[in-house]
This record gives C-alpha cells, sequence and structure tokens, in this order.
C-alpha cells in the first residue's frame, strides 16, 4: 500500500490538473468556429447533398473525399460562400495552408458579414499572411516616387 501525504497528494492532484489542461489545449478536433458550415437553404438539393457528404467526410478526417465534395459543390453552384469556406477550411487542415487562402477570401467576399466565415480564426489569419509585395511602376522603380 502506497502512503501519500497530504502535499504529495495535492501535487500529484496539479499535476493531474496540468495534464489535463495541456492535453485539452492540445487536442486536434477542430473547435465549433472550425467546423464545416451546413449548406444554405438558397442551395439546389443536388449541391446540398454534396456540401453534407463533404462535411462528413471532414468529420472523418478524409481531407481529399471532403474536398472533392466541396469542390463538386462549388462548380454546381460557385455563389455559395458555404461551400468555398468549407474547401477553405479543409485546406487549411490538410495542406498547405496557403491553398486555403483563396477560398476564404471568396467566401467572405459572397458572404459580407457572416459571423462564422468572418471572424473563423483561419479566416483571421489569412487576412494577415503574405503581405503583397508593390507593384513596380512603368519605369521599373518600386516604392515611394518622389
Amino acid at each position: 500500500m502506497i502512503h501519500m501525504t497530504n502535499t504529495q497528494t495535492r501535487l500529484g492532484i496539479a499535476f493531474l490538473f496540468v495534464v489535463l489542461v495541456v492535453g485539452g489545449c492540445a487536442s486536434t478536433s477542430p473547435s465549433t468556429k472550425e467546423a464545416p458550415l451546413a449548406p444554405p437553404e438558397t442551395a439546389n438539393p443536388i449541391v446540398a447533398q454534396l456540401i453534407f457528404e463533404g462535411n462528413r467526410l471532414f468529420a472523418e478526417r478524409q481531407w481529399t473525399g471532403a474536398i472533392g465534395k466541396y469542390e463538386e459543390a462549388i462548380q454546381a453552384q460557385p455563389q455559395l460562400a458555404e461551400a468555398h469556406y468549407n474547401l477553405g477550411l479543409t485546406l487549411y487542415r490538410k495542406g498547405p495552408v496557403a491553398t486555403a487562402r483563396p477560398h476564404f477570401i471568396e467566401a467572405a467576399n459572397l458572404a459580407p458579414g457572416h459571423p462564422v466565415i468572418w471572424n473563423a480564426p483561419p479566416f483571421r489569419k489569412y487576412e494577415t499572411v503574405e503581405p503583397v509585395a508593390p507593384e513596380p511602376a512603368a519605369d521599373g522603380h518600386v516604392g515611394h516616387q518622389h
């Protein structure tokens, strides 16, 4: 039988708490803000089914299959912000993450003010990544011209 003092017991409980908290923070499951979106009511039934199938594959971490379903949905109904967002989110998960950026931007352009799209951590990240280099002027000069 192991006998522990109160101090050892408290230290053990504190250690267990830290392990649980750190382990919970390191979880790879997506937060609710990083879950794919359901199809909107404006989606045609075939596209809605493609999005639902993509969402199922996303939940199963089958990134390639989910990407295919979202791409099919976009081909059939290109103006659905949810399909672009879901494709961006899946590309963000699968990598390389730079491929996700155009889809997050397209989703935001198609759904101004949409709370999930505009507040999702992956989208905010891509708004500040890779500053665009200034275009050279007609004379080949880059930067301020005085």
